[in-house]
């Protein structure tokens, strides 16, 4: 079927905020190697709603995000990461007393990646209902975050307080669960939490990994999928990696195709596929009732999240949007 590119809409204007956790991951300056292997490390800043928030503005979209940072020269580095990406920071809070969360990374020989997180506990997780900005939540069309907020408390609080928050303001809520399994006191406990606030989402992505840890079952497919699927769900996405993604709302569902690329490191692919989505719906959520402009828009979020394997780290490997289109008119 040729693509009717004309069918995608513009990034919208109206305000995604990211809430959750940024902090810095330490990369092996050589790929293939275990983390007591690597000769050095390079610093990339990342989290997966930072990331998003950074792909949003990228794309051109208006993008905030919401958390705590150390009062250290990480934290203000991070800071300044954002600004430089325009993304609004009036939602960051600076902890005085905690440092910013580091994660040492590593990608196996495979491309696949290995995490040794420093939190004990990082300023992230001490985020309090007190110290959100609601002012600038409230000011969302689309509220967007993960699961790892949900570890602790405060931060769980905040988290839970922040979302209720935005629905109330008729945001869209969008939900990644960005599973580390590492960060979690037990595989049950991390079940139960993500689960926890599942039927609130509006719109929810998982990997295929995901999926499978969720539902317990080992088969990716329909069934599998739509066994996630809650009553007030707008949209269900499944990314697949290289075999690109899958779609669910209540009148239709299908598969889009990846794009074909020299993957070099996976770390934020799927933040960028969902900062694509949220920027293009955002000023027009009828996008998810209409499939074939849905089919152009995940199109366009699998060519981001493409594009974001071909480069070491996430944010600099964030694609712009005529980068995306070239890969798009050149596929």
């Amino acid at each position: 079927m040729a693509s009717n590119t004309s069918l995608l809409p513009a990034t919208g204007e109206g305000l995604i905020v990211s809430f959750g956790e940024m902090l810095i991951d330490f990369v092996p300056t050589v790929s293939g190697v275990s983390l007591a292997e690597a000769p050095g490390f390079l610093k990339a800043p990342g989290g997966a709603p930072a990331n998003v928030a950074i792909a949003v503005s990228r794309l051109g979209g208006k993008s905030a995000f919401v958390g705590k940072l150390g009062d250290d020269e990480f934290g203000h580095m991070l800071a300044g990461i954002l600004k430089e990406n325009n993304v609004r920071a009036d939602g960051i809070n600076f902890d005085k007393g905690a440092r910013t969360a580091l994660a040492f990374v590593t990608l196996r020989a495979d491309g696949e990646r290995e995490f040794m997180f420093y939190r004990n506990p990082s300023a992230d997780m001490l985020l309090t209902p007190e110290d959100l900005n609601l002012e600038l939540i409230r000011s969302a069309k689309v509220f967007h975050y993960g699961s790892i907020s949900l570890i602790v408390e405060p931060c769980r609080s905040a988290h839970l307080k922040a979302m209720e928050v935005a629905k109330d303001a008729g945001c869209l809520l969008s939900y990644d669960p960005n599973l580390r399994l590492p960060l979690w006191p037990s595989p049950e406990e991390a079940r139960k939490q993500i689960l926890s606030i599942w039927d609130k989402a509006d719109l929810i992505k998982v990997s295929d990994v995901e999926l499978e840890f969720l539902t317990g079952s080992d088969k990716i497919d329909d069934e599998s999928a739509l066994s996630l699927w809650h009553p007030n769900l707008k949209l269900l996405l499944v990314t697949l990696g290289e075999n690109g993604s899958r779609y669910y709302t209540k009148n239709f569902k299908g598969s889009v195709d990846a794009f074909h690329v020299n993957a070099v490191d996976t770390t934020g692919a799927g933040d960028s596929f969902v900062g694509a989505l949220l920027g293009k719906i955002v000023d027009d959520q009828s996008i998810l009732e209409d499939e074939a402009k849905l089919r152009e828009v995940l199109k366009f979020a699998n060519a981001c999240g493409a594009i974001t394997t071909t480069k070491k780290g996430a944010i600099p490997a964030l694609p712009t949007e005529a980068d995306v289109l070239s890969l798009i008119k050149d596929a």
